[in-house]
């Protein structure tokens, strides 16, 4: 190879390394100017009131919902056939996981129940307390109202038939502005919702 080829090759590498850099500075760049969205949890605690079911033991199975409600962000509704999500928020999870934690948690902290859990850890079940997340969202169309839907039914595990079933609803004003008041007032509709759907629960089975 002559001394001017040795040249081309080395002014080759050096220009491909320099390319390299700008390349990575600028998706560096890019990185740092993503937005980051505030993450949000159901944090509310439902107080239950109800009969003791200590012989029971209850299978809450992950509730079904739409693609649009089942994901990690949180809807807008500005009418009543449009959909929008809150910028700048998420949820921590995707939205069923979380009222399917919520539902185990606020059957455990009755203390009023034998068992309960989710499929899969082993449990002897006697109910299932199957749920589908009908609405979960921030109305917009006048004032500003957390709308929560959630329809249960209650399933005898032992035979299949359906022992009861019911739609709950509850609907909470927003107070102030911004995501966490919105947030602040979907956690309180959800509350409402779960110690509902557990406090019926109890008295059924």
């Amino acid at each position: 190879m002559t001394v001017s080829g040795m040249g081309l090759l080395r002014n080759g590498t050096a220009a491909r390394a320099a390319l390299i850099a700008v390349l990575a500075a600028t998706l560096a760049a890019c990185g740092s100017t993503q937005a980051k969205n505030d993450t949000y949890a159901l944090s509310s605690t439902a107080s239950v009131e109800g009969p003791s079911a200590k012989n029971r033991q209850i299978l809450v199975p992950q509730p079904s919902a739409l693609k649009a409600l089942d994901s990690g962000q949180i809807v807008i509704r500005p009418s009543a056939s449009e959909i929008q999500y809150l910028a700048g928020a998420q949820w921590s999870d995707s939205l069923t996981k979380m009222v399917q934690a919520k539902l185990v948690q606020a059957f455990e902290n009755t203390g009023l129940v034998g068992g309960v859990g989710k499929p899969g850890e082993g449990l002897a079940i006697d109910y299932q307390v199957a749920t589908d997340i009908r609405t979960f969202e921030v109305e917009t169309a006048g004032a500003d109202t957390a709308v929560v839907e959630i329809s249960a039914k209650l399933l005898n595990d032992r035979n299949g038939t359906v022992r009861a079933q019911k739609v709950f609803r509850a609907a909470v004003p927003v107070g102030g502005t911004g995501n966490t008041a919105f947030v602040k007032a979907l956690d309180a509709a959800f509350a409402t919702v779960t110690a509902d759907i557990v406090g019926w629960t109890l008295a059924a089975i």
